[in-house]
């Protein structure tokens, strides 16, 4: 368990929650450290002006208010989860408009006595504004989702008739959408199935493809027959992290360059402490880089099944208080959890050369004839296609020498419950071919940042769920697996359109599956 600093017990406080009541004041605190149990509350002071426990009342949700006194009569105390919010009550005068200082001392266990202090500001806010229904006892009621309905329904004048319907309970979106209103439906078309030659996914797999693109699953299709007629995919997991990374503050370089020192020096204390928060998170090892009077700290972690970013987030932020607790160098003058070196939802160079998520490779050999026959193109075509290629995806600076791969990766994310923004990373590719002394075609992709899941987020949700079962990629120890098929899919897609490019096929295809006009 790792003791929180400071500067990081400022981050329980909501900022912006200060308001008059008709009983008084209140504010709000969040649990964003590790599940604690409160066992009392002393004092909140307001601009230096003491309220004791007898003018304090917490409110933890769902009805339940407690005075701070029967609150810390009982010796048990209360648990209050990661992420959950508690509601301070004060009886005292209402606060004029403008800024406060805000002081809560309490106790939790384990870590002990603690201080937040902060500022906050009162500030009018019109009653006029319109609202989106929501209901606070259970927001996925049926109660509550017509109501949004019929407000969708008012506010822009039309009738939503598909909009409205779903087949599964609401009640399993608590943690995947807030406001739930309805679906989205998104056609899923089969390609496949796939022959995969891995380490983990052996045999040969069906692939969900939710899309609206004319010819994207008829393409991956026609890559996978091909695939298939040499002996399948070969693909191998190569590397596996996801990141945190916090930034640290000094007044000049020579500071943030001794503190990286000791960060290195001190990796095994830091350790423990980052995976106290998680039985599935291990810190890999942790990376610094400075620039300025900067020292960005990249910590990489293996997660999983899951994809991880929140895991990781929380543990370091334990990570970090406890350097900032222990850290006795040059005074660290500002932290920030995230500095977006980790690049989250960003494609980035860094991410192609150490990786994000699961670095995969996917390969094979295409024989001469079923090139020709297939697909109508030489190896030698295609690959001085890719040579050309090349060229134009350097000049671009694109994160990507290949065709398409994002195509493949949003069609299989979606269909499969993985967070669709983390293509910005996962489309990043490097393609590769040459002629073999055969005279046939090597190709392969490496995929440096693929950022999947079988475990949390989406995956559990209804149709989403059966698409990874689809997959056989649903329990323990199935993400290296899935990756594996997505990899594979994706050198069938590189395939499928480098061969229509090259054969001039490309609009003709589209024009014959992709008429929507």
């Amino acid at each position: 368990m790792f003791t929180p600093s400071p500067m990081l017990l400022k981050l329980l406080y909501t900022r912006g929650s200060l308001h008059n009541t008709p009983e008084g004041v209140a504010f709000s605190i969040k649990n964003r450290l590790d599940t604690v149990r409160i066992t009392r509350i002393d004092a909140v002071l307001i601009d230096g002006v003491r309220l004791g426990a007898e003018q304090i009342a917490l409110d933890l949700g769902e009805g339940d208010v407690r005075p701070a006194t029967t609150f810390n009569a009982d010796s048990a105390g209360v648990e209050l989860p990661v992420g959950q919010a508690a509601t301070f009550h004060l009886a005292t005068g209402h606060l004029k408009e403008g800024m406060h200082t805000v002081q809560v001392q309490f106790s939790a266990d384990p870590f002990g006595d603690l201080n937040v202090e902060v500022e906050d500001a009162i500030v009018s806010i019109p009653d006029n504004r319109t609202r989106i229904p929501r209901q606070d006892q259970d927001d996925y009621s049926e109660a509550a989702i017509e109501a949004r309905q019929r407000f969708a329904e008012e506010f822009s004048g039309q009738q939503f008739e598909h909009l409205k319907r779903y087949s599964f309970d609401p009640h399993m979106l608590q943690g995947n959408c807030e406001h739930f209103t309805g679906v989205a439906q998104i056609p899923v078309g089969l390609a496949g199935p796939l022959l995969v030659n891995g380490e983990h996914a052996q045999g040969e797999f069906l692939i969900p493809m939710a899309t609206t693109e004319g010819t994207l699953v008829a393409s991956y299709n026609r890559g996978i027959q091909v695939l298939n007629l040499c002996g399948g995919v070969k693909c191998t997991v190569i590397g596996d992290a996801m990141q945190r990374a916090p930034v640290f503050v000094f007044d000049d370089a020579r500071g943030a360059r001794d503190f990286g020192r000791w960060v290195e020096e001190n990796s095994s204390s830091i350790r423990p402490e980052a995976e106290s928060t998680s039985r599935i998170a291990k810190l890999q090892y942790i990376d610094t880089y400075l620039s300025n009077k900067f020292a960005f700290l990249r910590f990489n972690y293996s997660t999983g099944d899951a994809a991880g970013q929140n895991m990781v987030g929380r543990a370091t932020f334990a990570a970090c208080s406890w350097i900032l607790e222990n850290y006795k160098g040059a005074p660290i003058r500002h932290f920030y959890l995230e500095s977006n070196f980790a690049t989250d939802k960003k494609a980035s160079q860094i991410n192609v050369m150490r990786t994000r998520g699961k670095r995969v490779v996917a390969e094979c050999v295409i024989k001469r004839d079923v090139l020709q026959q297939r697909m109508r193109v030489t190896p030698e075509q295609l690959a001085y296609h890719g040579q050309v290629s090349n060229v134009g995806a350097f000049l671009s600076g694109a994160n990507n020498n290949g065709a398409h791969s994002a195509n493949g990766i949003t069609a299989m994310f979606i269909a499969t419950g993985q967070d669709v923004a983390n293509v910005s990373e996962s489309s990043a590719g490097v393609l590769y071919s040459e002629v073999t002394k055969e005279g046939d075609l090597y190709l392969s992709i490496t995929i440096p940042s693929l950022i999947v899941a079988t475990h949390g987020g989406g995956t559990g949700l209804a149709t989403q769920n059966e698409c990874l079962r689809m997959l056989g990629c649903v329990g323990r120890g199935t993400v290296n697996k899935f990756a594996e098929i997505v990899a594979g899919v994706v050198l069938a897609g590189e395939l499928s359109l480098g061969s229509a490019i090259s054969s001039s096929d490309w609009v003709s295809s589209h024009e014959q599956y992709g008429r929507n006009r």
